[in-house]
């Protein structure tokens, strides 16, 4: 019996150089994105990261006005941290901080919310109308909204003494409100909220726009108060984006510097020193910038911490009703 034939594997014929070119311009263009990207990317890097590292670098070095002129600043570890840690002044900027994020932030929340709740509750054209007024007043520069409240608290030619005169208050006039620490600090809170309620209202009217208008018709029908409605409705389903405004707030208002700065510097006595006030005091009038750059580090820390708090106590309720 004869062996059958055996049958030679079949050669697959390389594939023709059409499909080789279609092949090399899917692979470029599935680079394209990240060759856009990257520019903006290793730009960000360089202006975000480098001077954070730099900073926290210098935090554990002596770096004084010697240094920075000549260069050769010693590495001297924790010595800088155990020097601010140690101030009884450092504590009591960091309380100081704490009081007046908590106070904006809790301030710009319920405006804020009152206001969208407005807006959704207005006709059309007026609900442009407010809405005009909250982008414009959002698009004005910090310096620009500072000169202004300088002016209106001016103690001779400002709007609000002749205003409280008008009304019979005669122990306003020529009042000057920036020499008292409280009405500095009263005013720059207002500042503040001013500049901060536009963004946080118009993205809450946003959020409330997405809630469906059968929930409130149902809660209505069962008799709800408005405020009811808030309560079981309208928070519960928007609870996400309130997590998220206040985590934004409380990093501006943490962080704000220009309008504390161009005001006050920092006083009257230090009634209005903030940590980031505090941190440019020490590092650019007494030029220790080392300690300068310790006091902005342990800023970060204080701020990663307490929105990480923040944070995971808001996943977790989320999980909770999941």
């Amino acid at each position: 019996m004869s062996a059958p034939p055996v049958v030679a594997p079949r050669q697959e014929s390389p594939a023709p150089p059409v499909n080789r070119r279609r092949q090399g311009r899917s692979r470029m263009a599935g680079l394209w994105p990240y060759l856009l990207v990257a520019p903006t990317v290793v730009g960000a890097a360089y202006l975000l990261l480098y001077p954070l590292l730099r900073s926290v670098v210098i935090s554990f070095q002596h770096f004084r006005t010697g240094e920075l002129i000549r260069g050769g600043a010693a590495f001297v570890g924790l010595e800088n941290y155990q020097e601010v840690l140690g101030s009884d002044e450092f504590w009591s900027v960091v309380w100081r901080t704490f009081l007046w994020t908590a106070v904006n932030v809790a301030a710009i929340m319920v405006i804020s919310t009152l206001v969208a709740l407005m807006i959704a509750r207005l006709r059309k054209r007026l609900r442009l109308a407010v809405m005009s007024g909250l982008v414009l007043t959002w698009a004005t520069p910090v310096l620009a909204a500072t000169t202004i409240f300088q002016w209106l608290f001016q103690s001779r030619l400002g709007v609000v003494n002749w205003l409280l005169a008008t009304l019979g208050l005669e122990s306003f006039r020529g009042y000057t409100w920036f020499a008292d620490g409280t009405s500095t600090f009263v005013i720059l809170v207002v500042l503040v909220v001013w500049q901060s309620v536009p963004f946080a209202a118009l993205t809450l009217y946003a959020g409330l726009t997405t809630i469906p208008a059968e929930l409130y018709e149902s809660a209505r029908i069962d008799g709800a108060t408005g405020w009811q409605i808030f309560r079981n409705v309208t928070f519960p389903i928007l609870r996400p984006l309130f997590g998220l405004i206040t985590s934004l707030e409380v990093i501006w208002v943490f962080k704000c510097f220009a309008q504390i700065w161009a005001i006050s510097r920092g006083g009257p006595d230090g009634a209005t020193t903030t940590l980031p006030v505090y941190a440019y005091q020490i590092a650019q009038s007494l030029h220790k910038y080392d300690l300068g750059a310790a006091i902005s580090t342990l800023t970060v820390l204080i701020l990663v911490a307490a929105l990480i708090t923040h944070l995971r106590r808001m996943l977790r309720h989320e999980g909770d009703q999941l």
